[in-house]
């Protein structure tokens, strides 16, 4: 599920119009800047003023970039611009062009592969495939109005030059594991994940770097394709994740196949839940302009509602709960795969939590025999005394997918979620065209969210071994023999299971092109040992209920040590 946002975002009111489609202003036009470490004071700030941002350049004025500015620690990224799409109209005969080229830093002892210099990208394409890899090609085609098949080529291009070495200090391979981390756990939760936001991180992993660091957007290109972060890529189950993340996953499934073997769960009580958040923009719901851009699934803010989805093993689709923040009445033609509450005000984590528990989980587990188990993610503050113990009456174990882990083990994610959230942008995109000069409120498009989430889940309700494969791809069931797949052949199923659900939803798929996988990445050496106890604090501590009822003491254990 999402991130706990009641209790993050008070202080973020003033980013609660954040959106991922938006970058900052630029850095300067030079690749680089260095950030040194901050000398011993006094006393230092949180962070500094930002830097005056230089926009920049005109294709035409190009040719003498000024030289590389030396930013004070930390580097504080300017606020964000204002929310016109940026033309960047950079064409093929500027691709060659000596004079719009800009030198990238000078490759340090790596081999150059034949490389030359026309093969590199300027500042302004490397930015514009940043933005690519951090949203997807289409908004930034949207964005910086260059067509999608330009900025695929910009990337080709790079990665087949990509093998350089940059010159300078840049992270170590461990701080930039840390980042990736960052990266994964942001898109879990619906955060952003864009050109401000990466470079602020960046900068705070790197102050300890003693000597300085640099930053540019060449280095942040390749670390996004370093470590597979592109946000819609086909194949992400076979990606190789940040060490300690791939340790807790490995835990994970360790776990949850040990249990549903020693307690003999049946596939109808095994389920995974997951939440969409949903966040609109009322100001550009009211525009005659740009009603397309008012709905978006990332956002700082409150939701403007929640979508709950609940998927079996066995291939059955669960009810769906809509959490909306307002006052509605009860509309007569909500269908039977959806359930709507509406409050003004909205709910909190627990109360979305227990009131799914018991319009949905209880109702199900009542028609059945036997002990469950419930795959959900760690970002949320759902486990409160009241859902646990709902789910102890259940006989329901909940196994907590570790924070960075999503991608690659909650079944949800391997799939289904992505879809029915690119089906809502494309039936909004096309809505939107459609209502460009007609007035649009809150309550109206509620009820349209309504239609076409019962228009997808009953889709999904119709392909049941596509919803049991996502929980196999997901490695928390094991493959037909016993054994758990391996990462190729997993791979192999997602791509099929998006490929099948695109097709019969009629998506383009052009959101979810993947991006060859770069540079390998190389093991560090483990500094330190997986938590065995991630899972397990669940049961620990505070709460009143010590054990789950069905389930032994011993079975809470992750693995003995």
């Amino acid at each position: 599920m999402s991130h706990s946002r009641h209790g993050q975002t008070r202080d973020r009111l003033n980013d609660r119009n954040l959106k991922n489609m938006y970058p900052p202003p630029s850095f300067p036009s030079n690749k680089a800047s260095t950030v040194k470490p901050a000398e011993p004071a006094p006393a230092e700030p949180e962070e500094l003023p930002a830097p005056t941002a230089q926009a920049l350049p005109s294709p035409a004025s190009t040719a003498t970039p000024p030289p590389t500015p030396t930013l004070p620690p930390p580097l504080a990224l300017p606020p964000l611009a204002a929310e016109e799409a940026e033309c960047l109209d950079v064409d093929d005969q500027d691709e060659g062009s000596p004079v719009a080229q800009e030198p990238e830093p000078a490759s340090g002892g790596g081999s150059s592969g034949g490389v030359g210099k026309k093969e590199q990208l300027s500042v302004k394409k490397l930015r514009v495939v940043l933005f690519a890899l951090c949203c997807d090609t289409e908004q930034a085609a949207e964005h910086f109005r260059n067509p999608q098949r330009r900025i695929r080529r910009w990337l080709r291009r790079f990665q087949a030059s990509q093998w350089d070495t940059l010159e300078g200090k840049y992270l170590s391979f461990e701080a930039e594991e840390k980042l990736a981390e960052w990266v994964l756990t942001q898109r879990e939760q619906q955060l952003p994940v864009n050109e401000e936001t990466l470079f602020q991180k960046a900068t705070k992993i790197g102050r300890s770097l003693e000597g300085g660091f640099k930053i540019s957007y060449e280095w942040a290109v390749r670390f996004m394709l370093r470590h597979h972060l592109t946000p819609h890529a086909r194949r992400a189950v076979a990606h190789t994740l940040p060490k300690d993340v791939a340790e807790n996953a490995g835990l994970f499934i360790e776990f949850v196949q040990r249990q549903i073997h020693n307690q003999d769960l049946p596939l109808s009580m095994i389920v995974a839940v997951d939440e969409i958040s949903l966040f609109l923009d009322t100001e550009v719901l009211s525009s005659d302009d740009r009603k397309e851009n008012a709905l978006q699934t990332v956002g700082t803010g409150e939701p403007w509602c929640d979508v709950v989805l609940a998927i079996l093993a066995d291939g059955t689709v669960l009810p769906t709960l809509v959490f909306y923040r307002g006052h509605v009445d009860q509309p007569a033609d909500v269908p039977d795969s959806i359930l709507l509450e509406a409050k003004e005000g909205g709910y909190s984590d627990d109360e979305i939590m227990e009131l799914w528990s018991a319009r949905v989980w209880q109702k199900h587990a009542a028609c059945q025999r036997g002990k469950g188990m419930l795959v959900m993610d760690c970002h949320r503050t759902h486990l409160s005394e009241e859902v646990l113990a709902l789910l102890s009456a259940s006989s329901t174990l909940p196994a907590v997918v570790p924070a960075g882990c999503s991608s690659k083990i909650q079944p949800l994610d391997v799939c289904i979620k992505r879809t029915v959230k690119n089906f809502l942008h494309k039936k909004w995109k096309e809505q939107a065209r459609e209502m460009a000069d007609a007035a649009c409120d809150s309550d109206v498009l509620l009820h349209l969210v309504v239609v076409w989430l019962a228009e997808v889940l009953a889709v999904i309700g119709d392909c049941p071994e596509l919803v049991q494969r996502s929980f196999l791809v997901a490695s928390v069931l094991p493959g037909p023999d016993g054994n758990i797949n391996s990462p190729t052949r997993n791979a192999d199923m997602q791509e099929e299971l998006i490929a099948s659900l695109e097709e019969q939803l009629k998506l383009s798929g052009e959101q979810s092109e993947e991006h060859p996988a770069s540079t390998p990445r190389p093991r560090s050496s483990p500094e330190e040992t997986a938590d065995s106890e991630s899972l397990h604090q669940l049961f620990e501590g505070e709460s009143e209920t010590e054990s789950f009822y069905g389930f032994e003491e011993a079975d809470l254990d992750l693995m003995e040590i």
